[in-house]
């Protein structure tokens, strides 16, 4: 199975947060799945972190490279994807998210209820 992580499921597993789920953490954590990190995820951290709004390690980059993460970069066929979703959701990042886990064929893993009806694989976070 192919993972696309959330930004608050990133930022649980890096900190090793009880919140996130048994059945996300084992998903992560088996090495037979593929697991994502989106541009848009760095995005919104960085966003979040510069607004002071999240507090991050100063050597973040280098916490990310010893994860044993995929990184997804942004494409205009994802960009013209979003434009194709429904508005059940008007978080610019999530609807990212979606339009990638569609496109390129990965489980959502999340704990945002609303990005079920966009009717893609997801894992409860």
């Amino acid at each position: 199975m192919n993972l696309l992580l959330d930004t608050h499921v990133l930022l649980w597993w890096l900190d090793d947060q009880p919140t996130l789920s048994a059945k996300a953490k084992a998903a992560i954590a088996d090495g037979k799945n593929l697991v994502f990190v989106s541009a848009v995820v760095i995005w919104e951290i960085r966003i979040k972190q510069a607004l002071g709004k999240l507090e991050i390690p100063s050597d973040f980059r280098e916490v990310l490279d010893d994860q044993s993460f995929e990184m997804l970069d942004i494409t205009v066929e994802h960009a013209h994807t979003v434009g194709d979703l429904a508005a059940h959701h008007r978080d610019p990042f999530d609807r990212m998210l979606v339009a990638q886990a569609k496109m390129e064929g990965l489980t959502l893993v999340t704990r945002d209820i609303l990005l079920k009806k966009y009717k893609i694989p997801l894992i409860e976070a």
